[in-house]
């Protein structure tokens, strides 16, 4: 089952979409257009990692979330409130994971983080919240909407391919 990772959608978030100048005429149109680009990439079968920021003042988050694809992870950010971090569809919700997607050490959280666990030792730390405005670490990677495309991204769509041993 393939993981795919996304971070900072903003589901309903209108005045987000305006500073960030998100290239959608409405809010209705950004919100659309993010879970098209989700359910066209995650397959019902597959799990995502959501780093944060997923709704904000999205009418009903809950069937949004149930409308998307994916058995679905929160790590949550800070514009996570109680309700949306109790949402029914979250299959886990947590505050930083560390686990291996295809043989790579990660470490997720919705901020970006300076050092982390396993850092000088090949992890990787995956995280959203900058909007693509930072620069970023060796071995760190923004996966948030707005600089991957607006869609969710795998590992393969972060580093190259590891040479064969």
């Amino acid at each position: 089952m393939p993981t795919w990772f996304t971070a900072d959608t903003h589901f309903g978030h209108g005045s987000l979409r305006a500073l960030l100048r998100r290239p959608f005429p409405t809010i209705a149109a950004m919100d659309t257009a993010l879970a098209e680009a989700w359910n066209s990439a995650v397959s019902p079968d597959d799990e995502i990692w959501h780093l944060g920021d997923f709704a904000v003042g999205h009418k009903d988050p809950a069937a949004l979330l149930a409308a998307l694809n994916g058995t679905k992870h929160l790590v949550a950010g800070n514009n996570d409130p109680p309700e949306i971090r109790a949402l029914p569809g979250w299959a886990s919700v947590r505050d930083l994971v560390e686990l291996d997607v295809e043989g790579q050490r990660l470490v997720l959280c919705h901020y970006p983080l300076r050092s982390w666990n396993g850092q000088g030792r090949g992890a990787l730390n995956l995280h959203g919240h900058s909007h693509g405005r930072l620069k970023p670490l060796t071995r760190q990677f923004d996966v948030g909407v707005d600089p991957r495309g607006y869609r969710p991204v795998r590992l393969t769509d972060l580093r190259p391919p590891r040479a064969a041993a």
